[in-house]
């Protein structure tokens, strides 16, 4: 028996970079967990929700949160959400099992997707050169969330505060992502 250790390490080994007016840095002390609605099963699933996380379900293309715990519910299309949180071990769809029982069905997308958070006053401008999503304040609102593509890429967008963003792109393209919005990051200032 080969005597090693593996060791989990994000998929852009957290990177920061920091411009004038802008940061980038990847976010890796997340889970992400894919719900499924099943059918009729949207009431018992907000129940779940509401006891476990104090949260309402989020219409598709918003997003709720709960500040305390750092919970978020995502509306990613209909009857599927995204739950966001803390990381808490090495399964967490055991753990959103344990609280939300047989309510929705989970799916692990942790590892899924690189995740980086952009924020600063020039965050919005990065963004509208490689996002034909309307980011404007009043189209695009705190805790928005919508899905889109930037570069040839597919991304979710979540909109988590006036200047920060939330950018989630496939893992296997994560050096590609961070690419597009370093260029154009750049390109900006």
């Amino acid at each position: 028996m080969p005597d090693f250790t593996l060791t989990a390490k994000p998929p852009l080994d957290g990177i920061r970079i920091d411009l004038d007016g802008v940061s980038v840095k990847e976010i890796s002390d997340r889970q992400l967990v894919s719900i499924s609605i099943p059918r009729n099963g949207e009431a018992p699933l907000n129940q779940a929700v509401m006891n476990a996380y104090r949260l309402e379900l989020p219409v598709v293309g918003t997003s709720t949160v709960t500040p305390a715990t750092d919970v978020r519910l995502m509306g990613i299309q209909r009857d599927q959400l995204f739950l966001l949180c803390e990381r808490t071990g090495d399964n967490p769809v055991a753990a959103v099992s344990e609280v939300l029982g047989n309510a929705g069905y989970y799916t692990d997308q942790s590892d899924s997707w690189a995740v980086l958070e952009l924020s600063g006053p020039q965050s919005r401008r990065v963004l509208e050169r490689i996002c034909p999503v309307d980011l404007a304040p009043d189209q695009f609102a705190v805790n928005a969330v919508t899905r889109t593509v930037m570069e040839h890429l597919g991304v979710i967008v979540l909109r988590t505060g006036a200047d920060t963003f939330m950018l989630f792109s496939a893992t296997s393209s994560a050096l590609s992502f961070l690419g597009a919005i370093e260029t154009s990051a750049r390109n900006v200032l």
